[in-house]
């Protein structure tokens, strides 16, 4: 019976990336001012239990819990609506930033895509609040905003990563190059982006919770307020309207996710 191969040794270039890391970990836990016994001192802890206490019990009447489910409602319409834009717009941008339109504009649009997504959806809103005011739009934009140009790399790298071969023997067959990659090229890369789309949208759920924190509606904008007049037994029950946002959006798109892939 032979015996399965040795796995290859690790080239120089592994090795010194391996060795960078490390020293980068090494050099972030040296560098920081890391109070390790602050944290864990009986005066901290005692103050956390104090503070974690007054959240106890959670506010339970009806006429707030009614208006943590029209927060809750808005903040799942921010979330759905942010990423179906998004989802819209990254493919618009992703064609480009693919080749699809030649090799000119590609560059620009990856640039694009770049700024796009390296804005953080916080100061996206906070730049919009000026132009829309305070509420859901602009929440809504800021997570447009920095989630299409995440879907749009993804997108453009499924794109690019789809096999070429089945568009170039449609086109070698004489069907029009738009056919082609409608056909061909889409199907592939299609559950894929979806799976990523579906992915952004539990992002986008945290993401919209905590945008209300500057003004941009939701349950992120009932905790700010709550928590900035001290009624944290109110503070209480939006967070735990949050947490049930999150894993309901959790289970909905793991479920859908498992439909795509079968």
């Amino acid at each position: 019976m032979s015996r399965p191969p040795s796995p290859p040794p690790a080239s120089f270039g592994t090795l010194l990336l391996l060795a960078s890391l490390a020293a980068l970990v090494v050099a972030s836990f040296a560098s920081l001012p890391l109070q390790w016994s602050a944290f864990f001192a009986v005066e901290a802890i005692d103050s956390a239990r104090e503070f974690l206490h007054g959240f106890a019990p959670p506010e339970l009447a009806p006429a707030f819990l009614r208006k943590c489910l029209d927060a809750l409602l808005e903040t799942l319409a921010m979330s759905a609506v942010g990423t179906l834009l998004a989802a819209i717009a990254g493919l618009a941008l992703a064609l480009p930033a693919a080749g699809r339109l030649g090799p000119v504009v590609r560059a620009p649009m990856r640039i694009l895509l770049n700024v796009l997504r390296s804005v953080p959806e916080l100061v996206w809103a906070a730049v919009l609040l000026i132009a829309a005011g305070l509420g859901p739009l602009a929440g809504t934009l800021a997570l447009a905003l920095h989630t299409s140009g995440v879907l749009g790399r993804l997108f453009a790298d499924a794109l690019e990563n789809a096999a070429p071969l089945p568009e170039a023997s449609l086109r070698t067959n004489g069907a029009p190059a738009l056919s082609a990659f409608f056909y061909a090229t889409l199907p592939q890369a299609l559950p894929q982006m979806l799976s990523y789309t579906l992915y952004r949208w539990e992002n986008n759920i945290r993401a919209a919770a905590v945008l209300g924190v500057v003004g941009a509606g939701g349950l992120g904008q009932m905790l700010k307020y709550h928590l900035s007049l001290f009624q944290m037994q109110s503070a209480a029950t939006v967070v735990v309207a949050m947490l049930l946002l999150v894993a309901l959006v959790d289970a909905a798109s793991y479920l859908l996710r498992r439909a795509l892939t079968r």
